[in-house]
């Protein structure tokens, strides 16, 4: 397949996980390597199309800033593959908790796949719900699933809320619609609010800026919300659980050349 046709595949496939969305624009860019202007071309067009997919932008940022692009998308996919994040959430829960997620997040829910011992709420977010409950029930989880109506007492009788950022800034995440509401539950109420940040979804202001203008007009119309960062207790990421108001990370540095038009 020639590279500008995968690319134009892959921003017009609809819900993909951001490894597998990183994964298959390295993969195009390749063959773009020799040519920096149209590299720089077909990650602005990538991201208009994915516009809150944190490692979308983070690898584009990377390649757009190397002088060897091809190996530099590489080596994020690397990294992508290697990140502990879920490690660190299945490991963090208390034994035995009851715990609350959104739709499918994909990092939150292979941690939770690891730990059976748990009682997973899903919130129906994306009429996703069902899906991800049939999993972890597979998997031997004790999971029940809540509509959005139910979202304030799933959230205010749990002792953990998971909210998994599709991408993060240094003062809000953008999450998955309802995220906000289940946050603000948990704040009040006193439950651990965590923030999953996987590897490549912690992004410089601007470009986080960025990410957030897909949501930011008439947010009640979309899938997604930004969440700011006074709700949450932990932030779990690469590196572990740490406090939310000690959190500070970006994934990679700012490519001005990224924000223009595509």
């Amino acid at each position: 397949m020639h590279p500008i046709e995968h690319l134009r595949y892959v921003a017009r496939a609809g819900d993909l996980s951001q490894e597998v969305l990183v994964r298959e624009t390295a993969s195009a860019l390749g063959a773009l390597s020799s040519d920096p202007q149209s590299l720089v071309v077909a990650c602005r067009r990538i991201l208009s199309r994915h516009p809150i997919a944190g490692a979308l932008w983070a690898m584009a940022a990377r390649v757009c800033t190397s002088s060897q692009p091809y190996r530099a998308a590489r080596e994020f996919v690397s990294e992508l593959r290697a990140d502990a994040t879920a490690d660190h959430a299945a490991d963090a829960l208390p034994e035995g908790a009851a715990v609350c997620v959104m739709g499918w997040p994909d990092l939150a829910a292979e941690g939770l796949a690891r730990r059976p011992d748990v009682c997973v709420r899903i919130i129906d977010a994306y009429g996703e719900g069902a899906g991800l409950a049939r999993r972890l029930a597979g998997e031997g989880c004790d999971v029940s699933e809540v509509p959005l109506t139910g979202l304030a007492a799933a959230c205010s009788s749990a002792e953990v809320i998971l909210v998994e950022a599709a991408a993060a800034g240094p003062a809000a995440a953008i999450a998955a619609s309802g995220s906000h509401a289940a946050a603000a539950v948990g704040y009040v109420t006193g439950a651990d609010v965590w923030c999953v940040i996987g590897h490549g979804r912690a992004l410089p202001p601007q470009m986080f800026e960025a990410a957030t203008a897909a949501v930011a007009h008439e947010p009640w119309e979309h899938d997604e919300e930004i969440v700011p960062f006074g709700l949450f207790s932990q932030v779990v990421g690469p590196n572990g659980i740490e406090p939310a108001a000690e959190w500070q990370r970006a994934d990679c540095s700012l490519a001005p050349e990224l924000l223009r038009p595509a």
